[in-house]
């Protein structure tokens, strides 16, 4: 009744006034549509967030969901003697969780990334960046200018800048915070052994608890199966099939959630009381030495936390909370409380407490998802492990091994098949030679709580250079932290004859050939330096020698982002004739997370024009490891030529030849570095604008007659274009130089040194990649320079 129908006449009457109110009132309209695109975008980013949530968990989270199959049976391997220790178990794993991986990781580590890349690399760029700490000091100041090249300045008197100074000046220190480092490295290889044994065999060690009379035999053997099967597949990535792991995870949390809730409401909720921190002090009061050895199982219920930190690539820190606070952490809770009820009434259950616990009529379904999503977390440990590889590799840390990049469409997703294969037959080894699942345990439980000491102290330098945090707030991270990990980590040194040794002798075999190999690096960078020679010198040699130009380009391939490396002397030495055009090529690695494309490619030129040398500088970060690139020859030539370009146009301008094409001051392309958007930068490095009398004539192809007169002025009987001279000797042929360098210990040397340089080194080297090989060199246009150094 109440109801009204509008006629044309009302409408046009409305749509006249609405025309005229918005005309009147234009700017209330537009703060109405600013509001409302402002409510769009909220509710699209949020939408967006929960969607990024959701993914997170089936890369992130897919190691610690998988704890509750076995951090019972490792806490009270003998079975349990009293209720009250099941509460105080309980509690000691709800304050384990919510001050390690609530509140360290997920609040305030997880905040110290580098441009949304984690694990002990991340923040080791970091301090690489505010402090100069790096052991291979190949840094000039114009990479500072990166647009990823974050860091903050200090007041001079503050304790950031001290702490900065003293780092920066002892050698010890920096040493110590790289050996930290691949502790660190090589506690996470460690971590990517021990996840899939602990998780598969666990997860498959349900079969016995529905057939008691199958053996553990046989169990072990199909976990084997499933090990092979599983790292059988990782050559062909994980892109298609990681749509299945969200699912997965999420499915196995809610199950795991619900069960707890079943046991709880079965069993009694008297579990609950164990929220209250009392029954911790009664546990270990009752308990004594048995109690605090315990600890070690207890501490596997945050296994996965520094894959929590180290996968965190692909997704935004607020997702990764999220997803944490809204279904990680309160789903292992209540699995735990639930676990715990159950055990109160069945105390002899211990070994295989979750699956007994499950209804029967769902115990087939969990079974399945258990497995499903054992591998899912052993896939995203093997993956932190491949990518950590992948970084040390970039910081000259690790021998050079083939990476494979198995996805288009994530970067991060890499495979390397010799770790592959290496992390495959120990796993096997490690699955098959323990007796029980406690020894592989308190394998796992060393490595991850050395992994965790490594990331405080690192966190605890973040917080002072980075950060710049108060002492204060320092001083309650550094207490907080290393009261619960030291506890535990006394606790894990009770259990190495117990299986803890297993990560400590794998660690420490990755440690020696990371920490060799890292030596051998140095010191052929060391070598490099002081060996290096000035182009004056080389081009003064060029009469006497008869140093003659042939046709085409080469690439002298170095270290050295400045100087003439040695291999280029020895060359011309040895044979004295040199190409129309010699490009020295310099492939370094920044500690920064990337290198965007149009920032890669720094040129300059060397020496006068006429002697047609450049210097090309190639920068990458820890993530974009420079790999088998068909592209990457064609791009230093496009550099080269915008080069080429540029500096003939500014020669051209008469008022402005101080400024580049985007208006940034310049001393002159000739005296810097070239950005390849055309940005130069000014730099102090190898001006050798030579005053060298002669030198004989350079002759292109096409027998082009060019010499040096005196003060570097330059006549040719042909005027030609120096771009198109460039083109045609790139069209006569291309010659990559690579040094082979073969370091050896001095005759006087320690004998350990002798051992490291001359065998464990040189065997490194020997089964290696060639760098040809990482180049993409063709085996016809390769030129190796053997030279040797001792140390």
């Amino acid at each position: 009744m109440g109801s009204r129908v509008d006629t044309d006449e009302d409408s046009d009457n409305r749509g006249s006034m609405w025309d005229l109110d918005q005309k009147l009132d234009q700017p209330m309209d537009e703060e109405a549509g600013r509001l409302r695109n402002m409510y769009r975008e909220k509710k699209s980013s949020a939408l967006l967030l929960l969607r990024l949530a959701f993914q997170s968990l089936g890369v992130v989270y897919g190691d610690l969901g998988t704890s509750p199959l076995y951090v019972f049976y490792n806490t009270f391997p003998n079975g349990v003697k009293d209720e009250e220790d099941v509460i105080g178990a309980l509690s000691l794993i709800i304050y384990s969780l919510t001050l390690v991986p609530l509140l360290k990781y997920v609040f305030v580590v997880l905040r110290a990334n580098d441009n949304g890349q984690g694990g002990t690399f991340a923040l080791y760029s970091l301090l690489c960046r505010h402090a100069k700490i790096k052991t291979i000091p190949n840094q000039h100041r114009t990479d500072e200018d990166l647009t990823t090249y974050s860091r903050s300045t200090f007041h001079e008197k503050s304790f950031a800048a001290k702490t900065k100074r003293w780092l920066e000046e002892q050698e010890s220190a920096k040493r110590a915070i790289l050996i930290l480092v691949l502790v660190g490295t090589c506690m996470v290889i460690g971590d990517g052994i021990l996840t899939p044994a602990i998780s598969v065999l666990s997860a498959v060690g349900g079969i016995k608890v529905n057939q008691p009379r199958m053996s553990s035999g046989v169990v072990v053997l199909v976990a084997v199966v499933i090990l092979v099967g599983f790292f059988s597949m990782q050559h062909y990535g994980t892109d298609r099939v990681s749509w299945l792991f969200a699912p997965i995870v999420l499915l196995w949390f809610l199950l795991i959630g619900g069960i707890g809730i079943f046991n709880i409401w079965k069993y009694g909720s008297g579990v609950l009381k164990a929220f209250s921190p009392v029954y911790i002090y009664r546990y270990f009061r009752r308990g004594g030495k048995e109690g605090w050895t315990s600890l070690g199982g207890i501490m596997l219920s945050i296994t996965g936390t520094e894959a929590l930190f180290a996968d965190l690539a692909h997704f935004p820190v607020s997702a990764v909370q999220l997803a944490f606070t809204l279904v990680v952490f309160p789903c292992l809770l209540l699995a735990y409380s639930g676990q715990a009820a159950y055990l109160m009434n069945n105390l002899t259950h211990s070994q295989d407490a979750f699956y007994r616990s499950i209804p029967d009529r769902i115990y087939w379904p969990v079974f399945i998802v258990a497995t499903l999503a054992a591998v899912v977390a052993s896939q995203a440990t093997i993956t932190a492990t491949f990518s950590i590889i992948k970084q040390a590799l970039a910081l000259g840390s690790f021998p050079r091994v083939k990476v494979v990049y198995t996805s288009k469409k994530f970067l991060g997703q890499i495979y390397v098949p010799d770790i592959n294969w290496i992390l495959m037959i120990l796993c096997i080894a490690v699955t098959a030679g323990f007796e029980n699942q406690n020894q592989i345990g308190n394998a796992y439980g060393t490595a991850v709580v050395i992994v965790m000491l490594v990331t405080t102290i690192l966190m605890i330098l973040i917080m002072i250079l980075v950060w710049r945090c108060h002492w204060i707030l320092v001083l309650v991270f550094t207490g907080l932290s290393l009261i619960v990990e030291c506890t535990y980590f006394s606790s894990v040194l009770f259990k190495v004859d117990q299986g803890g040794w297993v990560p400590l002798a794998i660690a420490g075999a990755f440690l020696i050939i990371m920490s060799v190999w890292h030596y051998g690096t140095v010191k052929r960078y060391e070598f490099e330096m002081h060996s290096k020679v000035s182009m004056a010198w080389i081009l003064g040699l060029g009469p006497s020698l008869g140093l003659v130009r042939v046709p085409g380009i080469g690439l002298v391939y170095t270290e050295l982002a400045s100087g003439v490396p040695h291999i280029f002397s020895h060359f011309i030495t040895n044979l004295p004739a040199i190409h129309s055009v010699v490009v020295f090529v310099c492939v370094k690695y920044l500690p920064v997370y990337t290198v965007p494309e149009e920032e890669r490619f720094l040129v300059k030129r060397i020496g006068p024009k006429n002697f047609h040398i450049f210097r090309c500088v190639a920068r990458y970060g820890y993530k974009d490891l420079h790999k088998k690139d068909d592209d990457f020859e064609k791009k230093l030539f496009e550099n080269l030529f915008t080069f080429v370009r540029l500096e003939s146009m500014m020669e051209g301008c008469s008022d402005s030849d101080e400024y580049s094409l985007y208006g940034q001051k310049i001393e002159h392309p000739r005296d810097g570095l070239l950005h390849n958007n055309g940005s130069t930068v000014s730099s102090n490095m190898d001006l050798t604008m030579s005053s060298v009398d002669s030198i004989v004539p350079v002759r292109s192809p096409h027998h082009m007659n060019i010499t040096v007169r005196s003060s570097g002025q330059t006549s040719s009987q042909t005027e030609v274009d120096e771009f198109e001279f460039l083109n045609t000797c790139r069209d006569a042929g291309v010659v990559h130089i690579l040094g082979n360098t073969v370091v050896r210990a001095r005759r006087e040397s320690r004998f350990y040194k002798k051992i490291a340089v001359d065998y464990i080194y040189a065997f490194l080297r020997k089964i290696c990649r060639e760098n040809s090989v990482i180049f993409n060199v063709p085996h016809e246009s390769l030129l190796n320079v053997g030279q040797i150094f001792y140390v």
